[in-house]
């Protein structure tokens, strides 16, 4: 009987991590395919990214401490390896009725920082998260995501004062 009730208690236990998957994806899917398309520069890569973050989420259930923070990390490491494999940061490569010129000019210079870099401004800047809550995320130390604010708003303002 106690093996029944330990099943029960598993699949009700899974039942539950899937709700509050639904749940994070409501509130945070938008904002992460958002992200994670200024990262990489590339809406296929984004949506690929997301979808299989997600879908990883599901797979390694309840072995994950902390699936918003997991979810962001994994969501981030994918897109970064499909640059990698491309061997480029994604262009803005015809002019999108969806972006101004200086939004372009923004996208552009994120694609010259290093993917460090890149993570830590969006997820800071367009995301809203801390300097904590980053280096929660990608598995590092506040003060290393702090540098990498530092060098990334220098590069930025010196490549965007460029575009004047």
């Amino acid at each position: 009987m106690d093996r029944v009730q330990d099943a029960f208690v598993d699949v009700s236990a899974e039942a539950g991590f899937e709700q509050r998957l639904e749940d994070l994806y409501r509130e945070h899917g938008g904002r992460l395919w958002r992200a994670v398309a200024a990262f990489a520069g590339d809406r296929e890569i984004a949506s690929d990214a997301v979808a299989e973050a997600f879908a990883q989420a599901l797979r390694a259930g309840r072995r994950i401490r902390s699936p918003a923070d997991w979810v962001w990390r994994v969501a981030f490491r994918i897109a970064a390896g499909e640059l990698k494999d491309r061997g480029r940061f994604g262009k803005v490569e015809e002019r999108s009725y969806e972006l101004d010129e200086r939004a372009q000019a923004v996208i552009a210079a994120l694609g010259r920082l290093s993917p460090r870099q890149r993570r830590a401004v969006v997820l800071h800047y367009y995301a809203g998260f801390t300097a904590r809550e980053i280096a929660s995320m990608t598995g590092s130390a506040g003060a290393t995501v702090a540098v990498h604010l530092h060098r990334a708003r220098k590069k930025l303002r010196d490549l965007l004062e460029d575009e004047r």
